[in-house]
């Protein structure tokens, strides 16, 4: 799909689980995007520059004209309501639909992401940043474990995706957290392996993967349980 003019898509970051969100929905959609390679805690995030655009100073940043995003979850949302979706990708064409879509990506983004996940990396992957709370860690595991056995209950056994038969944005927001949670290795149910291992089979997931990471895939990206 051509962006230009006016309209150029532009996103800022890589190597970053949260940069990969944007550059998977981009594949999906078969947009067009220019991509400023800037990495997290590298100083780059805290160029006047960047600050412009995002005074939290972090990655990824995504630009489309005059509309300025720099959450993930919010920027994926963003591209399925303003582009074309291709065929087998579920969008919001009812309330109903779109409000189960919001409700796993809030789900996701809060009980997995940021109450579990992140204070997980925060205080263990990068506790030499951040410092070490061993109790914290130990009860963020224990609260993600018990959220994703919740969650393996609540998807749509009618197809292989959240949503059942359509894959959504919510499939890109639960796989990546899939993702960190098998590279801090915490425990994830076989019915989430096997969920992930599907997702990971689309043509825009392997193509994300070499754009987000030109430097070299993650062992962890590339691990099954």
């Amino acid at each position: 799909m051509n962006t230009k003019g006016s309209n150029k898509i532009k996103v800022w970051g890589i190597e970053s689980g949260r940069c990969m969100r944007v550059y998977w929905m981009a594949e999906e959609l078969g947009l067009d995007y220019e991509i400023v390679p800037i990495t997290s805690r590298s100083g780059q995030t805290l160029s006047p520059e960047f600050t412009a655009l995002n005074p939290i100073q972090k990655i990824p940043v995504f630009e489309h004209g005059p509309v300025i995003l720099s959450e993930s979850a919010a920027i994926i949302t963003y591209m399925a309501d303003r582009f074309p979706l291709p065929e087998g990708f579920c969008g919001g064409r009812t309330s109903e639909i779109k409000a189960k879509i919001s409700e796993w990506c809030f789900f996701v983004m809060t009980e997995l992401d940021a109450h579990s996940l992140y204070l997980i990396r925060r205080h263990d992957s990068l506790k030499e940043v951040y410092g070490e709370a061993p109790e914290a860690v130990a009860s963020a595991e224990e609260y993600f474990n018990k959220q994703i056995t919740a969650a393996t209950k609540k998807m749509d056994n009618s197809g292989p995706y959240v949503l059942g038969r359509n894959f959504s944005v919510a499939d890109i927001l639960l796989s990546s957290c899939l993702d960190w949670a098998i590279a801090y290795e915490l425990g994830v149910p076989d019915e989430m392996l096997r969920y992930r291992e599907i997702v990971h089979q689309r043509h825009a997931y392997q193509k994300a993967l070499t754009i987000n990471y030109p430097n070299g895939i993650p062992n962890s990206m590339l691990r099954s349980k």
